[in-house]
């Protein structure tokens, strides 16, 4: 790990501004990913402005919806009751993801802001434009089972990692963030993750300094919530494949994948399918998909996933 220096901000403008005003400064709150990234050399920020006293960590009631706090652990996050009750999908998306240790330390905003874990962009030997722009993908080509296989590049294959975002995406949620100069804006979430095109470093719409606050939920959609994870290991893996759903009585419904794309990949046009079953729905989501042979299977393994999500639904 470099060397760096660090500060604890107050406000959240007055954090935006600390990392605006410095060259290779970054945020931290719980640091699950970014310290180990900095272990590994990945990650080297000059400075740190620790965000963990800005008083971000309430879970209220917003109009017809909820605002979380951008501080709120993922633990109390899936354990509270307004979420459990109206927003299934999201408590059940978290409870899938890392280990309780890690919920207990992660946020809502670093959730967001977790890095891929291609193995070609952990591996500092490797060529990879995420990490060092311009240095080319070795992963294309390579070993690709985890990978992308729709939404990717000619520069870039990896998939976003988390689970909580696929639920989000299916809620309709928006993130809240202050800039440097005190300016506001909410961002939906359709339009928070980048597509990696041939910019694959830059994974957020988010602006040089700029502090998410919040995330806010619309209101509850009602219907059955179904969050399911296909992975290597029960115990502790990111997701080959995940499924977000929110489905009612009549069929109808929405839903959301993870482990396929640089975002979780929601396609609204392919919904209204949805009561005619998950091969007419899956057959629209991936019309565009390119996998490798490593990781062909998961078109075939995401119809299947939400036929079951489906299926427990109508049961």
């Amino acid at each position: 790990m470099k060397a760096f220096t660090y500060e604890r901000a107050r406000t959240p403008a007055e954090a935006a501004a600390a990392v605006a005003g410095k060259p290779g400064a970054k945020f931290i709150a719980g640091g699950t990913n970014l310290l180990d990234l900095m272990k590994l050399q990945i990650e080297t920020p000059t400075h740190l402005v620790d965000v963990q006293d800005l008083k971000l960590d309430r879970i209220e009631r917003a109009g017809d919806g909820v605002r979380i706090g951008a501080l709120v652990s993922n633990t109390a996050l899936a354990a509270d009751a307004r979420i459990r009750k109206d927003y299934g999908v999201l408590s059940r998306a978290i409870v899938a993801g890392a280990s309780g240790q890690l919920r207990n330390k992660a946020t809502t905003a670093g959730n967001l802001l977790q890095r891929t874990r291609c193995p070609y962009f952990y591996d500092t030997n490797q060529a990879c434009n995420k990490r060092k722009p311009g240095s080319g993908c070795a992963a294309i080509g390579g070993y690709s089972r985890q990978l992308g296989v729709i939404g990717t590049s000619d520069h870039c294959i990896a998939t976003y990692p988390g689970d909580m975002a696929v639920a989000l995406r299916v809620l309709d949620a928006s993130v809240e963030t202050v800039k440097p100069d005190g300016a506001t804006r909410a961002i939906p979430f359709a339009d928070f993750h980048r597509l990696w095109g041939d910019t694959p470093h830059i994974e957020t719409v988010l602006e040089p300094g700029e502090l998410i606050t919040a995330v806010t939920l619309p209101k509850p959609l009602g219907g059955t919530h179904i969050y399911r994870k296909v992975r290597d290991r029960a115990s502790y893996a990111f997701a080959l494949v995940s499924v977000a759903a929110v489905i009612g009585k009549d069929g109808s419904g929405r839903a959301a994948f993870g482990g396929v794309a640089p975002k979780p990949w929601r396609v609204e046009a392919a919904e209204g399918s949805m009561r005619s079953g998950a091969k007419a729905v899956a057959a629209q989501v991936f019309a565009d998909a390119r996998p490798t042979k490593d990781n062909e299977f998961k078109v075939p393994l995401a119809e299947r996933t939400l036929a079951a999500a489906i299926a427990e639904a109508r049961a």
